[in-house]
């Protein structure tokens, strides 16, 4: 066994391998890691690039992928390129659903009953309070496309981004939860997480600081190069943070995964993951 693949193995390093196909948005939320919003640099993966490293990455002894950003269904071919990549490890792909209507709901049928999880914010059951942080009107979009979603056989998991979740109102989170299970998604698939100091949020003085010693390893691409953390390529004044850059090298991606290992060293299995993130 490599030592890419032992690490993996043992849970020095996460499982999934993670990919930012692109940083630009529909939405500007309050605590957005990358600064993200309809005009940001794009930053682009492409979807020959994504197969490559996710056959990699299984090669490599990754057993699911990540796909965040941005919002990646502004890219017209992200359907079909999950589809292809389901074929290869299970996928979670993260999105504020949004844009799940008319024509581009319907391009997401092909997704039903595939490994393939959407993980979509919403973070009260408050409209009100949720619209604050992501804009106007998004609670009730995020709603219907929760249900839409559903209806098809397609796979939701829903993230709730916090303050402070150890000291917020219990009655309220529950009330959330309630809201969740009557739209079809169940307590196993609703995450609970703090916000990070990072990008927006770190601009906006919200949230928990969070460096290598609070974030769980999990290897991540972008195109400007591999990082430690999903939480690691944040942008802040419209610049790049690169103090979790592991190596600008990407392919292959043994070299970004071999260089993370040794960054990681001989650290037990879960000891960066203090924030409970995963």
């Amino acid at each position: 066994m490599s030592a890419v693949a032992e690490a993996i193995a043992e849970g020095r390093v996460g499982e999934r391998l993670w990919l930012y196909p692109n940083y630009h948005c529909n939405l500007r939320c309050t605590y957005c890691l990358t600064e993200s919003a309809p005009s940001v640099a794009r930053r682009l993966l492409g979807p020959e690039t994504i197969v490559e490293r996710v056959h990699e990455a299984r090669a490599l002894g990754f057993t699911g992928v990540g796909i965040t950003g941005g919002e990646p269904f502004l890219l017209d071919w992200m359907p079909e390129l999950l589809v292809e990549l389901a074929e290869i490890l299970p996928v979670i792909v993260l999105s504020n659903a949004t844009l799940f209507t008319g024509q581009r709901l319907t391009a997401l049928e092909p997704l039903a009953g595939l490994p393939i999880h959407i993980q979509i914010s919403l973070d009260s059951a408050e409209p009100r309070v949720n619209d604050e942080m992501r804009g106007p009107g998004n609670f009730a979009k995020v709603v219907a496309a929760i249900s839409e979603l559903v209806r098809r056989g397609i796979g939701v998991r829903l993230a709730t981004t916090l303050e402070d979740p150890a000291s917020h109102d219990a009655e309220e989170l529950e009330r959330l939860c309630e809201l969740h299970r009557s739209l079809g998604v169940g307590d196993e698939d609703h995450v609970v997480r703090p916000i990070i100091r990072r990008g927006r949020a770190a601009t906006g003085d919200m949230g928990v600081p969070a460096g290598a010693d609070e974030l769980e390893p999990e290897l991540t691409i972008t195109a400007d190069g591999a990082f430690w953390s999903p939480f690691g390529p944040t942008v802040r004044a419209g610049a790049l943070d690169t103090d979790l850059l592991v190596t600008r090298t990407t392919s292959p991606l043994a070299v970004a995964a071999g260089a993370l290992v040794r960054v990681v060293g001989g650290r037990a299995a879960g000891h960066d993951a203090r924030l409970g993130i995963r």
